[in-house]
C-alpha cells in the first residue's frame, strides 16, 4: 500500500504539471493564432464564430504557435512515418547532430580533465590558466560559432569537426570547474595520510583525489552532455547546413514552418534528456563499482 501510495506521489504532481502546460498552451495558441483567423473573415466580409475560430486556430498551416497536436502529429510523421535514412525524418537530423555533439563532448571531457588535473597540481597553471577558462565564456557562442567555421574552412576543415569544436568549447568548462573542485575536495586530514604513506603525486591522484572526484565529475558531465547539443546546434546556424537538427530550424525559419521549428526543438529536448539519463546510468555503474551505497 504505501509503495502504491509514494507511486501516486510521484506521478501525480508530474501529470498535474503536465496537464496545466497543455491548457496554457492551448490557451496562448487560441489566442495568438485568433488574429489571422479574424482577418481572414474580415476580408472576406464575413463574421466568424467563436467555435469555428477556436476550431481553425487549431489548425493553421503556419501559425503562430502551433497547438500541441500539431506538433505531436509532426513528430510522429517525421519519426516513424518517415524512414530514417529520408531527410525529412527527424531522426536522420538528429543523428547527425548527436554525432557532433558526442565528438565535442569527447573532446571537451579530456579537455577539461587534463586541465582541471593541471590546475590541481600547478599553481602557476592555477592563477594564470584557471582566469582565462572562465573569461572564456563571457563570449556569445553566437559570437564564437562564425568565426570559428570560416577560420577552420579557410584551412580545409569542414563538416563535423567545427561542430564538434564548438561543443568542446562550451562543454569544457563544467568539466573543468567540476573536476577542479572534485579532486580538491579530500580533507587536508587525508592529504597527509598519503604523505605519511609517501605516496607519489600520481598516487595520491588515482587513489585519493580520483575517487573523490567522482561525484563531482558526473554532475559535470550531465551539464556538459546537454550544452554539447546546443552547440552541435549552434554550429549548424551559420553554416547553412541542410542536415541536422540546426538545418529543420534554419529550414522552418525560412519557410514560415512553424509546426517544424517546434517539432526540431521538442527532439532536441528529448534527445538531451536521453542524453542525461545515460549519463546518470553510468554515474550510478560507477558508483556501484566504487562501493557506494544506494
Amino acid at each position: 500500500m504505501s509503495q502504491t501510495h509514494a507511486m501516486r506521489d510521484k506521478i501525480l504532481p508530474v501529470v498535474t504539471i503536465l496537464l496545466a502546460v497543455l491548457v496554457f498552451w492551448y490557451a496562448a495558441a487560441a489566442w495568438l493564432n485568433a488574429p489571422f483567423e479574424r482577418d481572414t473573415a474580415a476580408r472576406a466580409g464575413t463574421t466568424i464564430a467563436l467555435t469555428d475560430l477556436l476550431k481553425n486556430t487549431m489548425m493553421q498551416e503556419r501559425p503562430v504557435l502551433p497547438a500541441p497536436h500539431q506538433v505531436f502529429a509532426e513528430l510522429w510523421d517525421t519519426t516513424v512515418n518517415k524512414p530514417i535514412t529520408s531527410k525529412r525524418s527527424l531522426v536522420y537530423h538528429a543523428w547527425v547532430t548527436l554525432s557532433a555533439t558526442l565528438l565535442g563532448f569527447a573532446i571537451g571531457t579530456v579537455l577539461g580533465i587534463v586541465l582541471a588535473v593541471g590546475i590541481v597540481h600547478n599553481r602557476a597553471m592555477d592563477r594564470s590558466l584557471m582566469p582565462w577558462v572562465i573569461a572564456s565564456q563571457t563570449i556569445p557562442i553566437l559570437a564564437v560559432a562564425p568565426m570559428i567555421i570560416v577560420v577552420l574552412n579557410a584551412i580545409g576543415l569542414s563538416g563535423i569537426l567545427p561542430k564538434a569544436l564548438i561543443s568542446t568549447y562550451l562543454s569544457f568548462f563544467p568539466i573543468v570547474v567540476g573536476m577542479v573542485k572534485g579532486l580538491r575536495s579530500p580533507e587536508q586530514i587525508q592529504l597527509d595520510l598519503m604523505r605519511t604513506y609517501d605516496a607519489s603525486p600520481a598516487q595520491v591522484l588515482t587513489k585519493l583525489r580520483w575517487p573523490a572526484a567522482m561525484p563531482y565529475l558526473f554532475t559535470s558531465l550531465k551539464v556538459a552532455i546537454a550544452i554539447s547539443l546546443v552547440g552541435a546546434i549552434v554550429g549548424e546556424l551559420p553554416t547553412g547546413a541542410v542536415a541536422g537538427l540546426g538545418a529543420r530550424l534554419l529550414a522552418g525559419s525560412y519557410y514560415g514552418q512553424t509546426v517544424q521549428i517546434w517539432s526540431a526543438l521538442f527532439m532536441a529536448a528529448g534527445l538531451a534528456a536521453v542524453l542525461v539519463l545515460v549519463v546518470g546510468m553510468l554515474h550510478a555503474m560507477v558508483l556501484k563499482r566504487m562501493g557506494a551505497r544506494p
